[in-house]
């Protein structure tokens, strides 16, 4: 799963794709009503990618969260506006040991409202079709690079064709002035 080119901006609502940058600022499309403008150097901005999650073992990534999260909802995930106690549960269920001390229920809100605008948005499916025509370039590479192979001449052909008579190199000795 890719995240790369989505971003979450602090005191927007949702997610934001980078479509390009200028020179102070960043130029982003949102994800919600797909309006674009400049997110500045001075917000608080932060990759998908860049994000995880705290447990009592190890933080973990949001893509590994979605991911398993894609697993138990693959159309849509309970709504952002259900009870608190509903989405800890559903939280639970892929993530039994998020830390509920340091993980805020307001990032618990945000963490299905994401899922649920990426699943609308489709960027699931496209990371999907983006590994099936990498498998499918990797495959075509090693076809080619099979009849790369097959068609080089072998030890034995090259030894049958006639070596080309090598030219005698000049050699210069001492110099051409006269004493």
């Amino acid at each position: 799963m890719q995240l790369s080119g989505i971003i979450a901006i602090s005191g927007r609502p949702g997610l934001f794709k980078v479509i390009a940058q200028s020179k102070n600022s960043v130029i982003v499309e949102s994800m919600i009503d797909k309006k674009r403008f400049p997110a500045y150097a001075s917000e608080r901005i932060s990759t998908l990618d860049d994000i995880s999650v705290f447990t009592h073992d190890e933080d973990v990534k949001l893509t590994d969260i979605f991911t398993k999260m894609l697993a138990l909802y693959p159309t849509e995930a309970p709504s952002h506006k259900a009870d608190i106690k509903e989405l800890e549960a559903a939280l639970t269920t892929f993530l039994p040991n998020w830390d509920q001390n340091r993980v805020y229920p307001s990032d618990v809100r945000k963490l299905f409202q994401w899922f649920n605008l990426l699943i609308k948005a489709g960027a699931f499916e496209v990371s999907a079709n983006e590994e099936n025509k990498v498998s499918k370039e990797v495959k075509t590479s090693k076809t080619e690079t099979i009849k790369k192979k097959a068609t080089t001449a072998t030890p034995a052909a090259k030894a049958a064709k006639p070596a080309a008579p090598k030219k005698p190199t000049a050699v210069k000795t001492g110099s051409s002035r006269g004493k």
